[in-house]
């Protein structure tokens, strides 16, 4: 059940019977020679929808554009600032809250996003600490790739060429749930560099073609869906978890 699918009497329906709500959350950013741009939002919002299908709760709209200010020397990259983002997350889990959602699942699909939206929980939590709100909320985040048969499925197919940025993982997932976009490009090396950097000017001299230590020319539609379903049981389990109070 998706939120933005949904009149506002069904959404009251819902809450008469369960109040907790998934949103997923990335980014919008380069991956790569054959990473879709919209990979990292795409991942979290295919996973949540089936989740969502599975466990009958209600998905929210997806945060589509993320903490990704080291990609801007890449075309078609869009960042929040991170005081924006915290913002963001907290103007959304507030208009929730008034609605009468308690129980808020972040499923995120960018790495960049971990440390801002802790820091969002931190202030909605703070917020409630100092008396300033009579609402009590629960957040929970959780990464779509985190879990054990998402890895068990990477580890098998992608072995030491994983990475951390532009992953074969990520990229067949997007392909998967858009066959239709799939990119073919020639990569050199075949498996990027790896490190760390700085500011986007950084990024982009350090990995030219915008990979960190991964090849995705072995993503497949195929592994996708493979990816898919074992990221549908592991959040499936967490979810349910998190739902029942227990997480």
């Amino acid at each position: 059940m998706q939120l933005q699918l949904s009149t506002w009497q069904e959404v009251e329906a819902y809450l008469e019977r369960a109040t907790a709500i998934i949103v997923p959350i990335g980014s919008t950013e380069q991956h790569g020679p054959n990473g879709l741009i919209g990979t990292d939002a795409i991942c979290p919002e295919v996973v949540a929808r089936a989740v969502g299908e599975e466990e009958d709760a209600l998905v929210g709209p997806t945060i589509s554009v993320g903490m990704a200010q080291h990609h801007l020397a890449f075309p078609g990259s869009i960042t929040l600032r991170p005081s924006t983002l915290i913002a963001c997350v907290s103007d959304y889990v507030e208009s929730l809250t008034r609605h009468g959602f308690d129980a808020i699942y972040f499923l995120n699909g960018h790495g960049g996003n971990i440390a801002t939206l802790n820091a969002a929980f931190s202030e909605i939590y703070a917020h409630a600490s100092l008396g300033r709100t009579e609402r009590r909320v629960r957040l929970a985040l959780t990464n779509w790739w985190d879990g054990g048969d998402v890895r068990r499925v990477s580890n098998e197919h992608f072995a030491g060429v994983e990475g951390s940025h532009a992953t074969p993982s990520e990229v067949s997932l997007s392909y998967f749930a858009y066959p239709e976009a799939v990119k073919s490009a020639s990569l050199e090396p075949r498996v990027a560099p790896s490190g760390r950097f700085r500011d986007a000017e950084d990024y982009r001299r350090r990995f030219p073609d915008g990979r960190i230590g991964s090849d995705p020319s072995r993503a497949s539609p195929e592994v996708g869906e493979r990816l898919f379903h074992a990221a549908v049981r592991d959040v499936r389990k967490d979810y349910r978890a998190f739902a029942a109070g227990g997480r």
